[in-house]
């Protein structure tokens, strides 16, 4: 356990453990909202530095809270003369950026409720948005997506949706509704984009501007979260600023170790509409974290390299292909058998390392010997590949699979998985360093409690948890059990010291024709450990067997075929190769080595295709939507039993 009094979760004395839960250590004024914190700190350390920004020559420059809450006032004031009053929405989509956080933060100060949407969004999406947030103004990060704005916005006009959101209850802030068309899209793509903005406030006074300011209060709604729908419509989750404001009081002091004492940077570049990333961002900002953003892949090794953040935070994709890119790099340099033998020392060392925290035998000596030699040769340049300062790897989003935990532990990257939806404002448990255990998500973050319900589903109360669905009060009904618990869909267990496992989605259990049930996720994970495999997707429901789709990584494929000597292949041609089918088959062994022969995976059939965004197989959190999949891969399901 924890070797800290106020890090210790509660668990129930039954068997087994239905509930834990972690005792609330902060309680913000109810009378405040998120912008008060931000202000605390700038009149507490007005020069400390929050963010950075890029110099153009390959460096940073700091930006320092006393002019980074200057920006957001001028931005805020340009907002309330553009129209926006308090609890008018206002869409954001842009991005990862400075100009991001800029812009998030000034919506609060003018009184207004941010809706962030994903820069990849279609035009579609965006329409069924705006139809049922009904914003005043979008604010949009670049040419391309104010276009997609612009045709959102005439869709929604139009009338032209996808039916996915209902009219719902009539919401008592929507007594002036504003019609889609008049929806204004406007730049904020840098500081030319924001003076533009703050031109309009000319006029607005300082007392206007506080009054807007601090017109909300924490129970109010401060952000419109949409769902990526992984497992049906999105909804609109309303988020307050206590969510927001209680999340980041409560957990440094939790995690305080990950987040550092003293001053300390992370570099993030997940999506800013992902309710984790924004989360993290504003824990960041509330206690002084210097924070950098990085727009993407094509940037990210040369800004982890410039900035040598101390601590990042990814989704589990990430890592697999980090993990995977090594292996490939290895034997591209003709040292397969060392980075083999480098990898399985790691996870060997890491898992003696768990089992000590245990109390159990740690590593031994000889292991400890063969660590320290790949240290040498292998772990030192990985760490150094991610800028040579990284001190905790956290992972979000979705299940990371324990292996790839344990390796990157092992290579002195130690990983601290956590557990959150849209609808806890993300991070609800997690492991921290002192209170690890690798291969579930960790404990219950202050102020929150998990309970198992009796047929395995995870559910959920708190200061994160979320207030309903925006205009849907029937979804906000069956969202909440008879105790106020959230129903999160997900299936999983407690420990006898109240650390929490996933095991699988409620709505994604199969239950074979033979009677069996099956959690497909743990199949999927290990069959991910095969680098050429992108995506696995385990079918069977109502089957008289298990079997899988495999999707192939472009890029891994690329990298394996140049070093066996083949001719550069496609996907297609990729997936009806014999050394290629070898290799999947290995994995799928691995996995079925896990389970029983009624669990196991039989045969699998590999697409010629890429689950992406743009195929809406995948969220931009990296997240597969398992029921498009099915739906969509319904033909190749039926030949694989029609046989």
């Amino acid at each position: 356990m924890s070797r800290s009094a106020d890090r210790v979760a509660t668990v129930t004395a039954d068997a087994p453990i239905t509930e834990a839960a972690t005792e609330q250590v902060a309680h913000p004024d109810p009378a405040t909202n998120v912008t008060d914190g931000v202000l605390a700190l700038c009149e507490r350390d007005p020069r400390c530095p929050v963010y950075a920004v890029p110099n153009g020559v390959g460096g940073w420059v700091d930006v320092t809270i006393d002019s980074f809450v200057g920006q957001v006032r001028h931005t805020a004031r340009g907002l309330i003369g553009l129209g926006v009053g308090v609890g008018d929405r206002v869409v954001v989509m842009a991005p990862t950026s400075y100009w991001w956080a800029v812009i998030d933060q000034a919506i609060w100060f003018a009184g207004g409720v941010s809706v962030p949407i994903y820069e990849t969004s279609s035009p579609q999406q965006v329409a069924d948005v705006v139809r049922h947030a009904a914003p005043r103004l979008a604010l949009v990060g670049g040419a391309e997506i104010a276009e997609t704005v612009r045709r959102g916005v005439e869709a929604a006009a139009g009338g032209q949706g996808t039916g996915e959101h209902g009219a719902g209850a009539p919401d008592p802030d929507d007594r002036d509704r504003p019609a889609a068309e008049a929806v204004r899209v406007l730049a904020v793509d840098g500081d030319e984009a924001l003076r533009a903005i703050a031109a309009h406030g000319d006029g607005v006074d300082e007392a206007t501007l506080e009054a807007a300011r601090s017109a909300a209060c924490l129970d109010d709604v401060a952000t419109l979260v949409y769902t990526s729908g992984t497992t049906g419509r999105p909804k609109g989750v309303r988020i307050t600023h206590r969510n927001l404001a209680e999340g980041a009081a409560n957990i440094v002091p939790f995690a305080r170790d990950i987040l550092g004492a003293g001053p300390s940077r992370t570099l993030i570049f997940l999506p800013l509409a992902h309710v984790l990333a924004r989360a993290v961002q504003l824990i960041c900002l509330h206690h002084g974290i210097q924070v950098a953003h990085s727009p993407g892949a094509a940037r990210l090794t040369d800004d982890l390299a410039s900035f040598r953040p101390e601590w990042m935070l990814a989704v589990p994709r990430v890592y697999e292909k980090v993990h995977h890119s090594l292996q490939d790099a290895a034997r591209d340099a003709g040292r397969a058998q060392i980075a083999e033998s480098a990898r399985r020392t790691a996870v060997e060392y890491s898992q003696a390392r768990q089992r000590q925290a245990d109390g159990g035998d740690g590593p031994s000596t000889a292991l400890r010997a063969k660590r320290a030699l790949y240290d040498r040769l292998v772990y030192r340049r990985l760490r150094d590949r991610l800028g040579g300062q990284i001190r905790y790897m956290v992972c979000g989003a979705s299940a990371l699979n324990p292996e790839i935990a344990h390796f990157f532990t092992g290579a002195g990257l130690p990983v601290q998985e956590g557990y959150g939806l849209t609808e806890s404002t993300a991070p609800i448990t997690l492991n921290i360093p002192g209170a690890t255990r690798l291969g579930t998500v960790g404990l219950p973050v202050p102020g929150s409690t998990v309970r198992v319900a009796d047929d395995g589903e995870v559910l959920l109360r708190g200061s994160v948890v979320f207030d309903g669905y925006h205009r849907d009060e029937r979804a906000t009904e069956e969202a909440f059990d008879d105790a106020g618990f959230f129903r999160t869909g997900d299936l999983g267990a407690l420990d006898e010291d109240g650390y929490l496992a996933i095991t699988g989605r409620k709505k994604e259990l199969l239950v074979t024709a033979g009677g069996k049930n099956i959690h497909p996720a743990p199949l999927e994970e290990r069959i991910r450990l095969c680098p050429l495999v992108a995506h696995a997707v385990v079918v069977g429901d109502d089957r008289p067997f298990v079997a899988a789709l495999i999707t192939l990584d472009a890029e891994a494929v690329a990298s394996w075929s140049a070093a066996a000597g083949h001719e550069e292949m496609s996907l297609s041609e990729a997936a009806e190769h014999s050394a290629v089918r070898v290799q999947v088959q290995q994995a799928v062994d691995a996995a079925n080595e896990a389970v029983s022969r009624a669990e196991s995976v039989r045969t699998f059939r590999i697409l010629p295709l890429e689950f992406s965004e743009e195929t809406g197989h995948v969220t931009p959190s990296q997240k597969l939507q398992r029921h498009r999949v099915i739906a969509d891969c319904a033909e190749e399901i039926e030949a694989i039993y029609s046989r």
